[in-house]
């Protein structure tokens, strides 16, 4: 009888890895970089709060066209060949940017963001089998988490770009001395050349990024990756037949939905909220870093509670310190309120892989494609921040700033 302990990564498998875990940090950049680009659209292209939630919608949406396709395609080739071709789709919609900008289209950016996710779709719903087939199965949630502590390095680059390359150098946020726009005040000559400058300032991270993954294409391209899939031919229509008929699974689809939903509005609108206290796009994405710094740290320490509280209850428990800091939110002006806004993300740092977790336990086989539909439930980020930028639009509502009132959506969610 072999008593031998598995090993997390067995020698063989170290390099293979370590490409598919920079992949983690690669969505999480493109994840964290592009929320504040909602701000920074409406100002430059002069429209509505609701009208540059469109970014979110795109990006999110992306997700919700492309994961279950993206399962089936690996299912039917390898994973190797759908990582490559999420890496190419990535590629494409960063460097869709540049003729983006020279063309000064806002739709042109959403169809760009659009098809870059269309490779993170491929990426996440990939990457996160990949690695927990690399080894023995009895380590297999240890090396994922491993790899997934890459992520958020790569989400807080993404926020450090966006504030410190994107939105502190954009002409179109300059104040006056009382803390106005001045942007709104100037003649359309003016506009034009400012709105050039700031879409090239958009533009260049991106198609930066897009060589970047260009890069990766063909490291992984020429890299021995491990053929680890499973051969076995699975019934897709059984599969999802059992999946549909499933509650604990179709459960955890919907609350993920809800979930990413309220943390999509939470983080996008925390420079909307700054902004309404005076402070420029700049500052308020500092405070979007220190709400990742929070999520980070939360999330480990929630793993290290998981040792001694049931995973659902402490779900639970994390759920109703979040309504508590959302209603903190609602009804607190000021900077307080501001930090309560922050202050969501410790208690979001614990929910998607819990969620994923507890939705994909015990289905077995049926797990390849119940994964993808969870994947495909990042969608709520897609759905949910338009009607939350409709009543910021409103300017006031009752006694509130709208953008306070706003809040009631992630709440009304997280009551869900």
């Amino acid at each position: 009888m072999n008593n031998v302990k598995a090993v997390l990564l067995e020698r063989k498998y170290l390099i293979p890895f370590v490409l598919i875990t920079v992949l983690f940090a690669l969505w999480g950049f493109a994840n964290d970089i592009t929320n504040p680009m909602v701000a920074a659209f409406q100002t430059v292209m002069e429209i509505s709060t609701a009208k540059a939630t469109l970014v979110q919608f795109a990006f999110y949406g992306g997700y919700g066209t492309m994961a279950i396709p993206a399962a089936l395609f690996a299912m039917k080739y390898s994973y190797k060949k759908g990582i490559l071709l999420g890496l190419a789709l990535y590629a494409i919609g960063a460097m869709l940017f540049f003729p983006a900008a020279q063309f000064e289209l806002f739709g042109f950016f959403l169809v760009s963001l659009y098809i870059l996710t269309f490779g993170l779709a491929f990426l996440e719903t990939i990457a996160n089998p990949y690695i927990l087939s690399m080894g023995h199965e009895s380590t297999a949630t240890r090396r994922l988490n491993l790899a997934q502590s890459f992520n958020p390095l790569g989400s807080i680059l993404g926020m450090f770009v966006a504030s410190k390359v994107i939105l502190a150098a954009l002409e179109s946020d300059k104040r006056d001395t009382a803390g106005k726009l001045i942007f709104p005040t100037l003649d359309e000559s003016q506009k034009a050349i400012i709105r050039t400058h700031d879409l090239a300032v958009i533009r260049d991270p991106y198609v930066i990024l897009g060589m970047v993954v260009l890069i990766m294409f063909f490291v992984i391209l020429v890299a021995r990756l491990p053929k680890t899939e499973h051969k076995e031919k699975v019934d897709v229509g059984a599969s999802f037949g059992r999946l549909f008929k499933n509650k604990k699974y179709l459960e955890g689809v919907v609350a993920q939905v809800f979930y990413v939903g309220a943390q999509i509005m939470c983080w996008t609108f925390i420079i909307q909220y700054a902004e309404n206290l005076g402070l420029t796009k700049s500052t308020a994405q500092n405070y979007n870093i220190l709400a990742m710094g929070i999520f980070i740290f939360f999330r480990f320490i929630s793993t290290f509670l998981m040792k001694y509280v049931n995973s659902a209850r402490l779900l639970m428990l994390f759920a109703i310190g979040g309504i508590a800091a959302t209603t903190g939110v609602i009804f607190i002006e000021g900077m307080a309120g501001l930090y309560c806004l922050i202050a969501t993300s410790a208690f979001m740092s614990l929910m998607f892989p819990t969620i994923y977790g507890i939705a994909l336990d015990g289905i077995g086989e049926d797990a390849k494609l119940g994964a993808a539909g969870l994947v495909m439930a990042i969608v709520g980020g897609a759905l949910m921040p338009p009607l939350q930028g409709a009543i910021i639009d409103l300017g006031r509502v009752g006694f509130l700033p709208a953008v306070n009132f706003s809040f009631i959506l992630p709440l009304y969610v997280s009551l869900s």
